[in-house]
């Protein structure tokens, strides 16, 4: 990477006011996140109650940001907002595009963007599973953009997919990974387009098979959640799925395990439903939707434990092991 984007103290300096695009979930999530570490923060939305949305976000994540150690204190003092779009991004260092997931949507927005912005601005959407390709035919210079997609809710989870466009800039990405990282994120470059990019990719994939044993009558919604979540959702937490399955492997590690167990995947991959979102299926799911507690009691819960999880993970494990040494 370029020493001029390595992320450094002086990186959020340089990207010090942020314009976020979009209002909703993942753009007051973001708001709340750049707010929290010292950014100065434009939102920008045509919805004519969004300084009230933005505040009521804000008050729901600050018991999240105060757990994860960021401050909350007047944590709206660098927060202003501006309806006209130009004139929103008119002086940002950062654009973050939240706006509807439709390609005609995006590209006018970024249209409009461009037109207004600083050149040096740095363009990023997060959209989650639009091409970057595919938004920059609208632009003049489409070596400016760049997908920025988080994990929702962004303030909280570490992943942020960089995906470069056919003709992005690579010191666009490098400085889109450089602003991640001194946010404290984990962006992940993809090194190639792909829609739907990676982390969404893998939870549809999941999501298939989790609506198909449901449909089948094999286990009910809460029986498959309680399964995952005591199961590949610990285990995943840690290893992630190729290391998972190295260490399942004994001593022969992955090539071990695949010779071993990979045709009785290949025979479950051949068995795998391919429900679809019919009526039946729809109303079947949304009557056994029913968890005990409303959104903002569940989000809550999940977002403690969440921090939980990742303070674990994030810990020095206690099982280390010396180069050259094996555990008992």
């Amino acid at each position: 990477m370029n020493d001029t984007h390595v992320a450094t103290p002086d990186t959020l300096d340089a990207h010090r006011r942020v314009t976020v695009v979009g209002a909703g979930v993942i753009g007051s999530s973001w708001t709340a996140l750049f707010l929290a570490k010292g950014l100065t923060v434009t939102v920008t939305d045509p919805l004519p109650d969004v300084d009230k949305q933005v505040h009521d976000q804000l008050q729901q994540f600050i018991p999240t940001l105060r757990a994860l150690g960021l401050p909350t204190a007047d944590l709206d003092r660098n927060l202003r907002f501006e309806a006209d779009l130009g004139k929103a991004v008119a002086d940002a260092d950062v654009v973050q595009e939240n706006g509807p997931e439709r390609l005609d949507v995006k590209q006018d927005l970024f249209a409009r963007i461009e037109k207004a912005a600083r050149p040096d601005a740095l363009l990023i959407s997060s959209t989650s599973g639009i091409r970057a390709t595919d938004i920059a035919q609208a632009l003049q210079q489409p070596a400016r953009l760049v997908i920025g997609h988080p994990f929702n809710p962004p303030h909280l989870i570490p992943l942020v997919e960089v995906v470069a466009g056919e003709k992005t800039d690579p010191e666009v990405v490098k400085r889109a990974v450089a602003f991640y990282t001194a946010l404290g994120k984990k962006p992940q470059v993809l090194r190639k387009e792909v829609p739907g990019f990676v982390a969404n990719r893998l939870q549809a994939a999941l999501f298939r098979e989790a609506v198909n044993l449901v449909v089948q009558g094999v286990v009910t919604e809460s029986e498959l959640d309680n399964i995952v979540t005591s199961s590949i959702g610990l285990r995943w937490a840690v290893a992630g799925p190729f290391r998972s399955f190295h260490l399942g492997g004994g001593p022969g590690g992955l090539p071990q395990f695949l010779k071993h167990l990979g045709p009785g995947l290949e025979s479950l991959w051949r068995d795998l439903g391919t429900p679809t979102f019919d009526e039946p299926t729809v109303q079947l799911l949304s009557e056994q939707a029913r968890f005990g507690a409303s959104i903002e009691e569940l989000d809550a819960a999940r977002d403690e434990a969440q921090i939980k999880v990742m303070q674990a993970v994030s810990a020095p494990s206690t099982l280390a092991i010396e180069p050259g040494r094996q555990r008992d």
